[in-house]
Order: C-alpha cells, then structure tokens, then sequence
C-alpha cells in the first residue's frame, strides 16, 4: 500500500502546508501499522468500521486524548474521502462514524498589563537574543500570526516603504498586515544584529538563531512560555494565547469582526467569533455606560 498519490492530492490540490501533510501521513500509517500487527492486514479496501474502532479503543486505552483521536480519524476519514474520489472504495468505512465528545477548555488571553510586563522586561537588554525574542512577542501579539506563519518569514516578507508584513498562512493563503511603530523600530535594531550572523538574500529567514538558522517551533514555544510564565499565572502561556489576546484586545477596544478576521487569515467569520466570548465584560461596560436606561 502506497500513500503517495494521497500525499500528492493533499499537497498538490488541495494546497496544504508541508507540516499537515506530514501530519496525516504520520496518523494514516499508523492505523495501517496497527491493522498489520493486530488483524495481517493492510488492504484499505478490506477495512471494516469495527477495525477502525478498535484502534480508537487503543488509542483511548493509551491515554491519547479524545481530541487527538479525533484529529488521527479526521486524517483517516480524509484518507478514505480520497479513495472515493478516485474511486478505489465504493463507500467509507467511517462514513457512520461519530466523533469522540471533547470537552471545550477557555483559552484565556493574556491581560494588557501581562503583554506590557513581558515587553518592558525584554526592551531593557539589546543584545540579539533579546531583541530577537521581543521581535517574536511583538510580532505574534501585534499581528496576531500564528507560530508556523513567524518561523516562515523571510528578509523580503518586510515593506518597509509600505509598513506591512506578508503573510503566507494555511493553504499558502497570503495576506498583507499593517506593522506598528514600535515593530518596525524593533525590526530596525534587531536587523542590524541579525546581519552580523546571518545572510541577507529576501529568502533568507527573518527570525534566526544565534548561529544564523532558522527558529523552530520549540524555540519559539520556550521563549514565550518562559517570558509569559514569569508574568501571568495563566493556565497555558503558548504562542497561540499570544494571537488569542490580539484578537481578544482588539474586540474590546471596539474592532469590527470582519477587519479581526482578516487579520487573522480565517476562512470564516465563525472561526473568528470564538474570540468574541472574552469580549463579552467589555461589551457589558459599553453597554451600561451607553444605554441611557440605565441611567434611570
């Protein structure tokens, strides 16, 4: 059994990035290394449903979460969903399937005084490290990127004339987002070290490590977690929270949702009214404030 016209069909037509192509190899595989060793069996055609569901059983039995088990059947269902449109099956084997309940957990972004905390405590050293690591705060808080979208910018992802910022986002959607002052100060300072250990083509990385290579997703994760658990004592303090409060911020000081989404890069505006729940206490001021029967 070979996933190559699968992968193929997922980079290729349906445009996704290298990581989630990987990422359903990686689960795909893994179901058919279990349906080898449980059932000698690799055919995708012979599969049946209950087969499916006992590799979700052992998923479970291991510990692995209901949400990631979702996720390992999506890359299966999407697997399957490719075999119909080739016509290789007549019918999915998890076409009645349901996903596991997953239990919705609040991302809580972090306040304006933690974000202004962690960048005064990184604008009082200027060596590289420390202004490459407020660039990344500054960056992911004041565009509200994703992680993957700042570890692939480039040297030419920056207009300076214009004071905007190229984005490549999901299924290599660009996008165009307005640099603050401060970044731009920021890039200036941080660009003068940058140049001393690291190339300068418009292809080169932007965000590089102190030997000129291009950050990883770990390193990023370590630098704002590290910051951020030294002034919050949220929860979680990941790069993702740091998009969470730009949007979050941005609502509570009155944005239009369809200009956040846009910043954002989403498909829809229903991924972007997740955000407008942390909103709701601001949104409750204004109103009490505004509507002239409360002050009867």
């Amino acid at each position: 059994m070979s996933l190559n016209p699968f992968l193929e069909y997922l980079n290729l037509e349906k445009n996704y990035s290298k990581h989630t192509v990987l990422a359903y190899e990686k689960d795909v595989t893994a179901f058919f290394v279990f349906l080898k060793e449980n059932y000698e069996e690799d055919d995708p055609i012979a599969v049946a449903y209950a087969q499916i569901r006992a590799w979700i059983v052992s998923l479970v039995d291991a510990g692995v979460s209901n949400q990631s088990v979702n996720r390992k059947v999506s890359s299966l269902k999407a697997y399957y969903k490719f075999l119909l449109k080739v016509g290789d099956v007549a019918i999915s084997p998890l076409v009645k399937h349901k996903s596991l309940k997953v239990s919705k957990r609040v991302q809580i972004p972090f306040s304006e005084k933690e974000v202004g905390l962690v960048l005064q405590d990184l604008r009082e050293t200027q060596d590289f490290v420390s202004l490459r690591d407020l660039l990344m705060v500054e960056l992911l808080y004041g565009t509200g990127m994703r992680r993957a979208e700042l570890i692939d910018l480039t040297l030419g992802s920056v207009d300076f004339s214009q004071k905007t910022l190229k984005v490549l986002g999901k299924r290599n959607k660009e996008r165009l987002i307005p640099l603050l002052p401060g970044v731009i100060s920021t890039l200036d300072r941080y660009l003068i070290e940058r140049s001393r250990i690291a190339g300068e083509g418009s292809a080169e990385p932007l965000i590089v490590t102190v030997k000129g290579l291009k950050v990883y997703s770990t390193l990023v994760y370590r630098v704002i977690n590290r910051y951020f658990s030294e002034a919050s004592d949220k929860f979680k303090t990941s790069p993702h929270i740091l998009r969470h409060s730009f949007a979050t911020h941005l609502l509570n000081q009155g944005a239009d949702l369809n200009v956040v989404k846009e910043l954002l890069g989403h498909a829809s505006l229903a991924s972007t009214q997740v955000y407008t729940h942390n909103s709701i206490k601001a949104l409750k001021d204004v109103y009490s404030k505004a509507h002239p029967r409360t002050k009867k």
